[in-house]
């Protein structure tokens, strides 16, 4: 038996494919990258398959399969970043997990769209159908993951200090959106106590003043700092972070909280 495949289309079906699992493996592994990233990640795992799909070995499906893992494992450490067999085995069951449901759903959505257009398929008939199973999945995904967390998202930073190095914790708030008004960097929020424990390394030569909007007051300044770097830490992945702004906030963080910051999601992106 023969097949006749064309490369082009096999290409692009299946960096679109690669494109939505990397986003849904990564909402599986609460991971966060650019689009840059992802499509770095499904371009690279797309012309891998390819690749793999012109071996004069085995099957098309047995070459497909050896390609798998190292295809995924490929993938998810150009885009989140992630090193390490263990921690790059793991993402690839998270993401072979996404692509059996995603493969599920995609064929059961064309097969009725093949059955509505009397068995005519195409290209663009299988991109409309993974578009539907991905905005479907991630849905779906969304609500699992969301009634799975009772406690709000935290990461342990480390911020280095002369003669010491300084614990904070720190709440993840997606709803943060403070930038440098100049250059556009991402600004976290800390507690009044954290800042007298940081005072050594906030040095009036950093000081940054970030304008804001808040309910119950039209605008304000708040006073920030730019810290050398500090070191994030979130179930055993760690990420090194360089010049970051954080601002000094009066209201909104207790005293008596469990996080003394509020972390800007832009800087655990990879």
């Amino acid at each position: 038996m023969y097949y006749k495949l064309y490369i082009d289309s096999v290409f692009i079906l299946q960096m679109i494919t690669d494109l939505y699992l990397l986003s849904l493996a990564g909402q599986l592994l609460r991971r966060t990258a650019t689009r840059r990233k992802k499509w770095l990640g499904a371009v690279v795992g797309a012309g891998m398959s390819c690749l793999f799909l012109m071996l004069p070995v085995f099957t098309v499906g047995g070459r497909l399969l050896l390609g798998a893992l190292p295809v995924s494992m490929c993938m998810m450490c150009l885009t989140y970043r992630i090193y390490g067999v263990r921690s790059l085995f793991r993402a690839s069951l998270a993401m072979a997990a996404a692509g059996f449901f995603f493969g599920s759903a995609m064929i059961w959505i064309l097969n009725r769209l093949r059955f509505i257009m009397k068995g005519r398929g195409s290209l663009f008939l299988s991109l409309t159908a993974a578009t539907l199973a991905y905005g479907i999945l991630r849905l779906l995904t969304g609500r699992l993951m969301r009634r799975r967390t009772d406690t709000l998202r935290t990461v342990c930073l480390y911020v280095p200090s002369p003669g010491q190095e300084i614990r904070v914790q720190a709440l993840v708030d997606t709803g943060n959106h403070l930038t440098d008004p100049i250059s556009g960097a991402p600004v976290s929020l800390i507690s009044r106590r954290i800042a007298g424990c940081l005072a050594p390394c906030l040095v009036e030569e950093k000081y940054h003043a970030i304008p804001y909007h808040s309910v119950g007051r039209q605008n304000g300044i708040l006073s920030a700092y730019e810290l050398p770097g500090m070191r994030i830490e979130e179930a055993g992945e760690v990420l090194v972070r360089e010049h970051i702004i954080v601002a000094i906030c009066d209201a909104g963080i207790s005293e008596d909280s469990a996080y003394q910051m509020i972390l800007h999601p832009g800087l655990l992106e990879n």
